[in-house]
């Protein structure tokens, strides 16, 4: 059964639409451990429209599971993590237009730098994992960078219309982590999984972790974060 990494971006996203200091993300953290969440994740935008400095650092203080650290491969993000130290970084592309990530990282476009960002992080004990598409010319590139894990993008299964082409983005998720397994690479899902979409993605082979964010903070807007984060547990294990 995969494990449950709760992205709380979104509310530090509420935060700064005021500028203030509420709602604390640091605080969400904890009461997401405290209804089971397996992990936190956030990402730290070049364009800060979200997570803070100062937010990433008081985590890595007080997260009692593990915290995954998503930015841009970038020397400035590199300088930071390396600083900081979360438990492993997801090396995500970034648009500044965007809403939020919209495909995964072309590898083969910058393979060489990518690969030394890879040694730089892991030669200081941080695992990486790229945020890829379930292709099989990026999870090869992938294991070229040396990188442990790899975090397949679910967008397009999420966003699919009809059972049809839904069934069809799971074949292609599953034809993709069978590669990376046999590449020697971890395996974690994430991007648009909500509570109704999520329980055929935890049978695919090999996935470690589901990495879910605006579905749960959405819940809990109206129930708080620990009974939401309960109840992307039970809907992981198909009990919902």
């Amino acid at each position: 059964m995969p494990s449950l990494g709760v992205n709380i971006d979104h509310i530090a996203t509420i935060r700064q639409a005021r500028r203030t200091v509420e709602p604390d993300p640091v605080a969400a953290a904890v009461l997401a451990e405290l209804g089971g969440a397996d992990g936190i994740t956030v990402h730290l935008r070049e364009d800060r429209r979200h997570i803070q400095d100062r937010d990433v650092r008081i985590l890595r203080e007080t997260v009692r599971t593990h915290l995954n650290l998503e930015m841009a491969p970038t020397e400035e993000m590199v300088n930071i993590a390396l600083d900081i130290k979360p438990d492993y970084v997801t090396l995500v592309p970034e648009l500044r237009a965007e809403i939020t990530t919209e495909g995964g990282i072309n590898l083969l476009s910058n393979l060489v730098d990518f690969t030394e960002i890879v040694k730089r992080l892991q030669g200081a004990g941080i695992p990486v994992s790229w945020f890829i598409d379930a292709d099989l010319a990026q999870i090869e590139a992938a294991t070229k960078t040396q990188a442990q894990f790899i975090e397949l993008h679910t967008g397009k299964y999420a966003e699919a219309e009809g059972e049809k082409n839904r069934q069809l983005e799971l074949d292609c998720l599953h034809r993709g982590c069978e590669q990376a397994i046999a590449l020697g690479l971890r395996v974690n899902l994430g991007h648009g999984l909500t509570y109704t979409n999520v329980y055929p993605v935890v049978s695919l082979p090999g996935v470690e972790e589901l990495n879910i964010g605006h579905t749960i903070i959405s819940r809990a807007v109206l129930v708080g974060i620990e009974r939401a984060v309960r109840e992307m547990k039970l809907a992981i294990r198909g009990q919902l």
